[in-house]
């Protein structure tokens, strides 16, 4: 991990330095997101390849630009960032965020199925209002 994050950081940095430098920040949603998180802890003994198993419970992901307010957070772990505590936010909600920054409404974008109605959230999120500027 130490060495995949260096070699994303400088290049997100550049990216994110750019768009602001000129002018396109505000209008640029950037998302960094993974379909899992990772355990805290470190698994496979001290051998030559530990790592960090799956975790289904808690992910982290990050936005900037768009109409994200700098530095806001959603969500909470545990004390280990093993699982989420308290009001757990659904990937639903995530995405019904996302259409909201890119300024579509999940309730007006239905279509239809397998002869079922559906949404581009599945059963409907909420926006995390907490997060926008």
């Amino acid at each position: 991990m130490i060495r995949h994050c260096r070699e994303g950081d400088q290049p997100i940095a550049g990216l994110l330095t750019d768009l602001k430098q000129r002018g396109q920040l505000e209008e640029t949603l950037v998302v960094w997101a993974s379909e899992m998180g990772r355990t805290p802890f470190r698994n496979g003994g001290l051998g030559k390849n530990p790592g960090r198993e799956h975790n289904s419970q808690a992910l982290c992901m990050w936005m900037a630009g768009g109409d994200v307010k700098g530095g806001a957070t959603a969500g909470e772990t545990d004390d280990f960032s093993l699982r989420s505590v308290g009001e757990a936010i659904h990937i639903r909600d995530v995405h019904a965020t996302l259409l909201h920054l890119m300024g579509l409404d999940d309730k007006k974008l239905e279509y239809r199925h397998g002869g079922r109605l559906r949404k581009l959230t599945d059963i409907g999120g909420n926006v995390l209002n907490q997060i926008i500027a």
